[in-house]
């Protein structure tokens, strides 16, 4: 596969985005790295606070036209203060995605990196919902206390879930222009962050570990997000591909005793 294309990873520094970024460089692509910590091996390079919208803003305004993917993989653990969890994974994401639309050529992909975490969306689809309105001028302290969202990692958790939900929203929102949107979950990675969901799911990780062969690696991730940027991935709509070495049916085995 050849990725003749302008492409933009966040989270580039390290994990699954600095994978990414190998891969897609050996697939020929140019690519724009952001993240608040130095990126290697990309083309462009700009460090940008995705918790912050003047700093996501001011990113849009000096890029030029004519981005043909935008992988949204920069994320906070679980662990993170809950504020901050929800800037990051979803309401950052959202105002960099909407903002560079107008930036992107005609055929362009976006890849949302969600996660197995964000499988029960349908069990708390009104706060969904709500989390889906808020923006950067909402009352998000509020919005965590009211939801009880400052402990046991349930941030993240709807973070994912609103980001999975947003993504099957907008799977026609661009076709006017053939742009796709798709998402790619994961279960557990071995990534620095790895040992903060352990620590946050305790028993609940260490059963999930027991029945993988092993945790995913980045290689085993950062393939299936090139694939969702690349041309063959253009009749995938609103998708979500899970990479998460069958623990997603494992669960769902589980719930429906099948």
């Amino acid at each position: 596969m050849n990725l003749n294309k302008k492409i933009i990873v966040t989270g580039a520094a390290s994990g699954i985005g600095a994978e990414t970024v190998r891969v897609l460089k050996q697939q020929g692509a140019k690519v724009i790295g952001v993240d608040r910590n130095p990126v290697e091996g990309v083309d462009e390079f700009f460090q940008v606070d995705l918790s912050e919208a003047a700093a996501i803003d001011e990113f849009i305004n000096i890029l030029p036209f004519g981005i043909d993917g935008l992988a949204n993989i920069a994320g906070l653990p679980p662990t993170s203060p809950a504020e901050s969890v929800l800037k990051v994974n979803i309401l950052g994401l959202k105002r960099l995605t909407l903002g560079l639309i107008d930036k992107m050529a005609d055929g362009a992909s976006i890849v949302n990196l969600a996660s197995l975490a964000g499988f029960g969306w349908t069990e708390s689809i009104d706060q969904v919902k709500q989390t889906l309105a808020l923006d950067f001028n909402s009352d998000i302290a509020a919005f965590v206390t009211n939801n009880d969202l400052g402990t046991g990692g349930r941030s993240y958790f709807l973070a994912k879930e609103a980001l999975l939900v947003w993504t099957m929203q907008n799977r026609w929102t661009w076709r006017n222009r053939g742009i796709n949107m798709n998402a790619v979950s994961p279960g557990a990675v071995d990534t620095p962050i790895l040992s903060d969901f352990i620590k946050t799911l305790g028993a609940r990780a260490e059963e999930d570990m027991r029945v993988l062969d092993r945790p995913a690696t980045p290689s085993d991730i950062a393939p299936v997000v090139v694939f969702a940027l690349s041309d063959d991935a253009n009749w995938f709509r609103g998708a979500n591909l899970t990479a998460d070495g069958g623990m997603f049916p494992h669960l769902m085995s589980k719930i429906y005793q099948i």
